[in-house]
């Protein structure tokens, strides 16, 4: 194999081969073969079953044996079939089992590999289990990629290991539109469940503006220290975000308070008044505090919170641009109406030069927000995912939520919104209304050409066709957006370009 890596541990009991196996559904992806061999005994049924009930995270899954079937399929997170190969007459009846068709979809689970091994794909990973004085053995080979997500899932089990949680059950939280961050949830041995992040720092991608990648033009943070400054700004002026109860900074490993699984959705994924509003009510406060650039984190880092400049807004406006635009109507921009276009985002981020500035958190909307009905006033809501929080208008973070990108916020609930944030900010004392109402609609519009690009950036680059089915409701908020009287160059640009403008 080309870029091959191998891997060795022991596996001393029951325990820790079923631990291995959970942590495997952790670090296996759709397109994963995983050939698992070794003699009578050594523990394949045992490492099997452990992994197919950690990605269903059901415990009393029926795991059935595949030998006489030949194989199983489990429609779980991803989709698993469990292939025993002991019984294969020939080789080649490894297609008449849908081999290739499950591989696709989902992740493939092979016994007795050495059956069939030729037809196995390259990038399988080959695990063996043997027996040994002291337990067992599981000898793992395979590509880089595919070994080096097996090492990361073992670094995050060490570490829970070493701040005490060692028998930890480790379960699949969620990952989000971000290539490399995911999150699990931590089972104590209490019954207390926690939060990990896991954020290994990415490889610089390719430059994009000035010889500079995308991420540093547009400011998005590329390791965990944002967040553990933020986290602690926010928790400091009385704010519910999670408290870092371990950090291994350097490898990208949070362990963090879990604030709860409400959201402030309802069942049929609508908006709930009450908990929207209490949200609105948390900017509110949040604005009314003027905080540092500058967060200590430790006697070694110090994290600086960066502007929202002109440069970043340019940066994410231009994802119409780029993605959007070519995807809708099949052609590229031209260069006079990319000129157009840089030329009115010019003129509409000088509008924002007297906008009120502080802290913006970037996503503050339905995915990243706790519901905690066991507190009370602004500590009932929590609030996650803000490593890329930057100083820039006030206005930002409200257009997040009255405009979320993940829900349609009906507008009656829309206008309250707008109206419990105003009235709070005018009893805070100084507040330029009118002022605020332009920078609201500037930034809304700015959000949404940001979102309608990345949902396309996301089905195209990134292979995850889901978020495209907040593209109509990204292209109505837009539509709202534009009708201030101060976005009218960007409404006509759009119509001449051919951008679907979708009407409340």
């Amino acid at each position: 194999m080309n870029d091959s890596a191998t891997l060795t541990l022991t596996l001393a009991d029951e325990a820790e081969t079923i631990r291995f196996g959970e942590d495997l559904a952790l670090a296996l992806k759709r397109g994963d073969c995983l050939a698992l061999s070794g003699d009578l005994g050594t523990g394949k049924s045992t490492l099997a079953r452990a992994f197919l009930r950690a990605l269903a995270d059901d415990d009393a899954l029926e795991v059935p044996s595949p030998t006489f079937t030949l194989v199983q399929s489990y429609e779980l997170r991803i989709p698993v079939s469990h292939f025993d190969l002991y019984r294969l007459g020939d080789a080649s009846e490894l297609d008449e089992l849908g081999f290739d068709e499950a591989l696709s979809n989902g992740i493939c689970l092979v016994e007795w590999p050495e059956m069939a091994e030729a037809l196995l794909p390259e990038t399988r990973v080959m695990l063996r289990l043997e027996h040994q004085v002291d337990g067992r053995r599981a000898a793992i080979a395979g590509q880089e990629p595919q070994v080096n997500r097996i090492r990361r899932v073992l670094a995050i089990r060490e570490f829970l290991d070493k701040h005490g949680y060692a028998r930890a059950r480790r379960r699949f939280l969620t990952g989000d539109a971000s290539v490399m961050r995911a999150y699990e949830t931590i089972g104590t041995a209490t019954g207390e469940k926690l939060v990990l992040m896991d954020w290994p720092k990415p490889p610089e991608g390719p430059p994009v503006l000035d010889g500079k990648p995308y991420p540093k033009v547009a400011h998005l943070a590329t390791d965990v220290y944002p967040f553990v400054a933020i986290a602690g700004y926010l928790r400091k002026i009385g704010l519910a975000a999670p408290d870092v109860l371990h950090a291994d900074c350097d490898q990208g490993i949070l362990l963090l308070e879990n604030l709860g699984d409400e959201g402030v959705l309802d069942a049929e994924g609508r908006p709930i008044s009450e908990r929207y509003r209490e949200s609105v009510a948390c900017l509110a406060f949040l604005h009314g505090h003027r905080m540092p650039q500058d967060l200590r984190i430790d006697k070694a880092h110090v994290h600086h919170i960066p502007d929202f400049d002109p440069t970043a807004m340019k940066m994410e406006a231009r994802l119409l641009l780029d993605w959007h635009l070519p995807w809708k109507r099949g052609t590229p921009a031209t260069d006079a109406e990319r000129e157009d276009y840089l030329a009115i985002w010019d003129g509409l981020i000088r509008e924002l030069a007297s906008a009120e500035k502080n802290l913006l958190l970037r996503d503050f909307h339905s995915p990243n927000i706790i519901w905690r009905p066991q507190e009370s006033g602004i500590r009932r809501v929590g609030i996650i995912d803000f490593q890329d929080a930057m100083i820039g208008p006030t206005a930002y973070d409200l257009a997040s939520i009255v405009q979320d990108a993940r829900t349609d916020v009906p507008k009656p609930l829309a206008d309250r919104l707008m109206l419990d944030y105003m009235t709070l900010r005018r009893s805070q004392g100084s507040f330029d209304e009118p002022n605020f109402l332009k920078a609201w609609a500037i930034m809304a519009a700015q959000r949404n050409c940001k979102l309608a690009g990345l949902w396309v950036r996301l089905l195209q680059r990134d292979g995850k066709p889901g978020y495209l089915k907040h593209m109509p409701r990204t292209l109505r908020y837009l539509s709202a957006a534009l009708q201030h009287e101060v976005l009218a160059p960007l409404r006509d640009w759009c119509r001449r370009a051919g951008i679907e403008l979708i009407e409340s």
